[in-house]
């Protein structure tokens, strides 16, 4: 690997004094719901809101569905570039580790990192780069080499020792469905994950995260409304143990009740055959306070950010490092 990148990772506590860093994208899920009149309630809520989603899904040897908490913490992963002169730091990643707390046993039990995905990079690609080569065109496209340089940034991450020596697994990734696709269930059917979808088609998500080295596959948890996206390395039904898959689905679902009420607070559940519709007047609100509005304008001035800190300083660094890198 080439020298002139390496990786630091913070961790802060995602709990209901959380206040979020000056690096932090405030498009992201917790950072959205830390600010405000309502800021500690929402946090209160929504930690309530993850333990007892976690508890319906944990029940054996669990008769009073309280035996397990969930702690979670935000990693904040910073890409340093480094020359003979100075080293600059520009904050590439952010996502969340769960850890579980048995109140039975008094054990801490480490869950999985990923969980939620935030990314300036991504920002960039999607909210600059994508909407301006489409922008006199009269039929989308994609850029070329489109989410390359993001995919090989997050797999050197994750395949480094900096990763290796804070995480014992490859991270999961848990994302809500695209109303664009329709879901057919599967036969399949998982003990923690629930029934199997598959999709009609692929989509340009899943081409941007198969870059990152990432494979996808969608379950209906029971409980749950609608199924979700779940990126990851290897083997998900097996590299992984119930209590880990049960604290990503309840941090998820939790912020995807608040995030998109219409498809994961819906008030039936999918079918067979589901197309999520995000218009769906059939559904039901948390009393946690979000602003969807803010969070789409915001991915533009992030995105620009990145172009004007990251991508135009460094270009020729970046190009020449991710073909190297590939």
């Amino acid at each position: 690997m080439n020298n002139d990148f390496t990786f630091t990772i913070k961790s802060l506590c995602f709990d209901e004094n959380y206040q979020p860093s000056n690096n932090t994208r405030l498009t992201t899920n917790f950072a959205n719901l830390a600010r405000g009149e309502s800021r500690q309630s929402n946090l209160r809520n929504t930690l309530q809101m993850i333990n007892n989603r976690f508890n319906t899904l944990a029940t054996w040897d669990n008769p009073n569905g309280d035996r397990y908490s969930v702690e979670l913490e935000i990693i904040s992963v910073d890409l340093n570039i480094g020359n003979a002169t100075s080293e600059e730091t520009f904050p590439t990643i952010e996502v969340l580790k769960t850890n579980i707390v048995d109140h039975k046993t008094n054990q801490r039990i480490e869950g999985i990192v990923g969980n939620n995905f935030s990314s300036y990079v991504r920002d960039y690609d999607f909210s600059v780069l994508l909407l301006d080569h489409n922008r006199d065109q009269p039929k989308f496209s994609i850029p070329q080499n489109f989410g390359d340089l993001h995919g090989n940034i997050f797999k050197c991450f994750v395949n480094s020792e900096v990763y290796q020596n804070n995480f014992t697994k490859k991270p999961v990734i848990c994302l809500s469905v695209s109303d664009a696709k329709v879901y057919h269930r599967t036969g399949n059917q998982h003990p923690v994950l629930g029934y199997e979808y598959e999709p009609n088609e692929s989509s340009l998500t899943e081409q941007y995260f198969k870059k990152m080295g990432l494979q996808v596959r969608y379950f209906m948890p029971k409980g749950s409304a609608a199924p979700f996206a779940f990126y990851f390395f290897g083997d998900l039904l097996n590299d992984y143990t119930n209590l880990e898959l049960i604290s990503t689905i309840s941090t998820m679902e939790t912020f995807q009740k608040i995030y998109r009420p219409e498809i994961y607070n819906a008030n039936s559940a999918a079918g067979k055959c589901y197309q999520p519709n995000l218009k769906n007047p059939d559904h039901s609100i948390t009393h946690i306070v979000y602003d969807r509005e803010e969070r789409s304008k915001l991915a533009i001035e992030q995105g620009k950010f990145t172009e004007e800190t990251f991508i135009k300083p460094y270009q020729t660094l970046l190009e020449q490092w991710s073909a190297a890198y590939a």
